[in-house]
């Protein structure tokens, strides 16, 4: 069980963290969000997709997305994201959900994370509901926070 334990359900497709910096951009490099979550060490470097209006050091929640390179079933490991600190370069999780209609999956890497298929040889129904799949991921995973209720 998480801790401390959630106290609102949402969306299983939501990711819920804790905002811990907003860096802005450079010459060189987009602005980025640091995002932790809950009982895991990560600070998972995401662009915002719109402004985030949250303080640091509170809760965040909204939705992550990721380009997929070619997607691999796989039959042992569990759930995590590479690197622990920085953004998003390894993804394997269970697939929660298909959507034909972007071409997505929705991966349970320790947080719910959407993830374009960018192999035109892969499609969403390939990779059945509950299995595990591993993938390396494009630079520029992005985080869309979700508007305040």
């Amino acid at each position: 069980m998480l801790h401390p334990a959630p106290t609102s359900k949402i969306d299983p497709a939501l990711a819920r963290g804790t905002l811990a910096e907003l860096v802005p951009a450079t010459a060189t490099t987009p602005a980025y969000a640091v995002i932790t979550f809950a009982n895991t060490s990560y600070r998972t470097h995401l662009i915002p997709t719109d402004e985030i209006t949250s303080p640091v050091g509170n809760r965040i929640i909204g939705t992550i997305q990721a380009r997929a390179r070619r997607v691999d079933l796989v039959s042992t490991g569990g759930r995590y994201v590479e690197p622990v600190f920085g953004r998003p370069r390894r993804i394997q999780g269970s697939v929660l959900a298909h959507f034909e209609d972007t071409n997505t999956i929705l991966v349970n890497a320790g947080m719910p994370i959407h993830c374009e298929l960018t192999d035109t040889r892969q499609r969403p129904v390939d990779f059945p509901l509950g299995e595990i799949v591993s993938f390396d991921t494009m630079a520029g995973a992005t985080f869309t926070p979700q508007p305040p209720a």
